[in-house]
């Protein structure tokens, strides 16, 4: 039997469930230290490791990490959300963009629309362009491409 004063030594494994709080700011180029996200202002967010909530390299950042650990870590863009890729610069008809859009809005470039594919899976895009025989939309995830600075602090670990 243990007493009140043995601590378990916990730390960040592969399929840990977490609680923390984090901020992911723009590390450098236009924008450089604007803020993405950030919990420390409000409640702590919970994360399941290797299920693909977080990118990969940053679940590999929190790994092996102990509970109550505060740091801080920089991503380059293929190791955060990936390189930007211009195949996923879209030409959409405007018959599917009056399918998905909600009608009563009207579009500017910078809003976003969801997409359901034919399979169900959904997806969203940013529209770059509007014009009158359709639209481009950007499906790349908003911060592919730019470099990253990440602030943790682990509250919690399972």
């Amino acid at each position: 039997m243990s007493d009140a004063t043995d601590k378990v030594d916990i730390s960040v494994q592969p399929d840990s469930y977490l609680t923390l709080h984090y901020r992911i700011s723009l590390d450098s180029g236009p924008g450089a230290g604007s803020v993405f996200t950030d919990t420390f202002t409000g409640r702590p967010a919970t994360l399941q490791m290797g299920n693909g909530q977080w990118a990969p390299g940053m679940e590999a950042a929190l790994l092996g990490q102990p509970e109550d650990a505060e740091f801080s870590f920089t991503l380059a863009p293929a190791d955060a959300y990936g390189e930007r890729n211009p195949d996923l610069l879209q030409q959409i008809t405007r018959d599917m963009l009056e399918r998905h859009a909600d009608p009563d809005s009207e579009l500017t470039p910078g809003d976003m629309v969801e997409f359901t594919a034919p399979t169900g899976m959904r997806y969203s895009g940013v529209l770059k362009e509007l014009r009158d025989d359709g639209a481009l939309f950007d499906f790349n995830h908003p911060l592919a491409g730019i470099a990253l600075k990440v602030d943790v602090k682990i509250l919690g670990i399972l």
